[in-house]
């Protein structure tokens, strides 16, 4: 994990790639659990024949938001920007999120960060911007892009 001393330190890393999760495999369970925890069934995430059958996919899909979601564990893997001294860091928002291409059940994502801005939004207190890509194994277009915000306290 790039850690850093201060702002001025983590501002150095804007536009570059700081790191990478490892791979997770989307199984249906969990897309199972999501539906139940979010009330959202529609077929093309639960029915594996029906989705064969009247989507183009070739089966069942992830949520989106369960992608989206998942940021929080693919972050965890990659070296995202620490600041030293930061007694916490929380989640403070998403400026953009786009869903490209859908996540068939089965398939294998991960993500990429890319910090894209570190401001001083208080004394003490940090704006972290990184862009997520998250990936599928062997597909050339990602899953996902989002603008993930971070607050870092010290």
């Amino acid at each position: 994990m790039p850690e850093v001393n201060n702002i001025e330190e983590a501002r150095q890393w804007v536009g570059k790639e700081v790191g990478k999760s490892d791979w997770l495999e989307i199984s249906q369970e969990q897309v199972n659990q999501f539906a139940d925890t979010t009330h959202d069934h529609q077929f093309i995430h639960i029915d594996q024949a029906r989705a064969e059958k009247e989507t183009p996919f070739g089966g069942t899909i992830a949520h989106g938001f369960l992608t989206l979601s998942l940021l929080s564990h693919l972050s965890v893997q990659a070296d995202t920007i620490n600041i030293r001294d930061a007694r916490m860091k929380i989640n403070y928002g998403l400026d953009k999120v786009r869903f490209l291409n859908p996540v068939r059940v089965g398939k294998r994502i991960r993500a990429r960060f890319e910090l894209v801005s570190a401001e001083e939004k208080r004394p003490g207190q940090y704006l972290i911007k990184h862009r997520a890509t998250v990936e599928i194994e062997g597909e050339d277009k990602p899953a996902m892009i989002a603008d993930w915000l971070g607050l870092s306290i010290t």
